[in-house]
């Protein structure tokens, strides 16, 4: 079977990869020549874990292909992914000029039935758009040729994408024909053998699935970020709050961690763009607009145990960070809670040292060399007086906190991920704060 795949950014280059893996012949497609001149060198744009590794071992295998002209594949494949980027609009709203000049392109040029997938993660109604664009390019060149709209949402975890798309939890797929639902089939069927389920439905209801899931996963990071600030004012403990709550089958344990606010390419930018759909729809989804104040304020809470600590003056305080990517096994900045409490730092006069395993590069490109960029972890506590914990990295973990207490001018830290022990902290010799415990 052959398909392609537009856009090589995390999606699409994930994806394409996973599919080839499975003896699928997939050409990826992007219109940066730069990005597909690398790929061909074997140099991955994006961090993640094994990915270069399955890159690699396909190209060699010749099933997967890059290219930066998306026509010189459309006569053999018979799926077509849009995978390209929507990123959101002032007001919220998910920008779509990428995925409907993909499906321009496919009008323009096609000559025989293709399924056209939106992988992207697109509002509810993008599929009618991309069909009309699709119909009005073929109608200019007076064709009259069948073709299928489709969506085919991703459920992917930033650094550890690969194993989700081979065993996924279900594979959600929006048709509107029986040819549609048949192709999509097939082309999962090496999944589907292993057990993993392959949800078919309208497309409409696709589209809405996605959004509606990263948005409960939001809705449970912000509602125990709001019981965790409240724990703090009345004297409770979140972390044996958090096992109360998880501990009841109705609820589970999962995402209720308290922290300092969530991040990424997803939950911040799907949150928005669902609050954004009500609203052109004359509804206001007063949880999922809460949701995402709640977060934003949630962003400023260790710079607001900083000031505390020190007083309300941080001016010339050396403040360590640990940790820069939204999440660990990522070098992704989007929306990292890092850039607020580095620009808030910044703002207030602090001398900022920072350390992160993969995201030191993507950082220095998002903010040039305000900070100070140290080698490990262990040199950017050196006369430090605080440690901000802003990445649950596993290397953070366990450190030789005696070392860092001699090395540093005043112990403060403050833990934005609630990962150490506050009695062992404590004991310790650390002025210790967390998210949720006063």
């Amino acid at each position: 079977m052959n398909i392609a795949i537009v856009g090589t950014g995390y999606v699409g280059l994930v994806s394409g990869a996973c599919f080839s893996e499975m003896g699928i012949n997939v050409t990826c497609v992007d219109i940066d020549e730069n990005k597909v001149r690398k790929l061909l060198d074997g140099v991955m744009p994006i961090y993640e874990p094994g990915l270069d590794e399955l890159v690699d071992r396909n190209v060699k295998a010749g099933r997967l292909h890059f290219t930066t002209d998306l026509t010189t594949c459309l006569d053999s494949v018979e799926v077509i992914f849009s995978a390209v980027g929507t990123p959101p609009d002032e007001d919220g709203s998910a920008d779509l000029k990428y995925v409907l000049e993909v499906a321009r392109t496919v009008g323009r040029h096609i000559k025989k039935h293709v399924v056209l997938v939106t992988k992207s993660t697109v509002p509810v109604g993008t599929a009618k758009k991309v069909r009309a664009a699709v119909q009005e390019e073929l109608d200019k060149r007076g064709v009259k040729i069948k073709f299928d709209v489709a969506s085919n949402p991703e459920f992917l975890k930033e650094g550890a994408a690969i194993k989700d798309f081979m065993a996924p939890d279900r594979v959600v797929v929006g048709v509107e024909s029986e040819t549609a639902r048949k192709l999509m089939e097939r082309l999962y069927r090496p999944f589907t053998l292993n057990g993993y389920p392959i949800l078919i439905m309208d497309v409409p209801s696709a589209e809405m699935t996605k959004y509606a899931a990263n948005a409960m996963l939001a809705t449970r990071i912000s509602f125990m970020n709001d019981i965790a600030n409240l724990c703090e004012l009345v004297g409770a403990n979140v972390d044996y709050v958090r096992k109360g709550m998880g501990s009841d089958s109705r609820i589970g344990s999962r995402f209720l961690y308290a922290g300092c606010g969530y991040g990424g390419s997803c939950f911040p930018k799907d949150v928005k763009a669902l609050a954004h759909t009500g609203i052109e729809h004359g509804y206001h989804m007063r949880v999922v607009e809460a949701v995402e104040a709640v977060n934003e304020n949630q962003k400023s809470i260790v710079f607001d145990k900083l000031l505390n600590a020190f007083n309300g003056d941080l001016k010339d305080r050396i403040i360590a960070i640990w940790g820069l990517s939204f999440k660990p096994e990522t070098d992704d900045m989007r929306e990292a809670p890092a850039l607020v409490v580095i620009e808030k730092l910044l703002q207030a006069g602090a001398v900022v040292k920072v350390y992160d395993p993969i995201a030191m590069e993507e950082t220095k490109r998002r903010i040039g060399n305000t900070v100070i960029y140290c080698k490990d972890m262990y040199e950017a506590v050196i006369d430090a007086d605080a440690i901000a914990l802003l990445t649950e990295w596993k290397q953070f973990r366990m450190p030789s906190w005696s070392i860092i207490r001699k090395a540093m001018k005043s112990c403060v830290v403050v833990d934005g991920r609630n990962i150490y022990d506050n009695d062992e902290m404590k004991e310790l010799g650390f002025t210790y704060s967390k998210i949720g415990l006063k």
